[in-house]
């Protein structure tokens, strides 16, 4: 697999499970105290939304890569 399929693939995975998902969160720890002995910290949970542009570019993107790709392997 070269490649540019390597990459389209890649592409289109990642822009399906964007348009699939919509979002992810991840927890974020700050500590907001040390005191002594006395550890105090706030765990933040994130949130990061995914544009439906960005998810439709994304598979757009891989598509054009393979077509790119297979007509560089015809010609070669």
């Amino acid at each position: 697999m070269d490649s540019f399929r390597m990459l389209a693939t890649l592409l289109i995975i990642a822009g399906a499970l964007g348009l699939a998902y919509g979002s992810f969160s991840y927890t974020e720890e700050t500590h907001q105290a040390n005191i002594g002995a006395l550890h105090l910290s706030v765990d933040e949970k994130q949130y990061v939304n995914i544009p439906v542009w960005a998810g439709v570019g994304a598979i757009l993107a891989g598509e054009i890569l393979l077509v790119v790709g297979r007509r560089r392997s015809n010609r070669i």
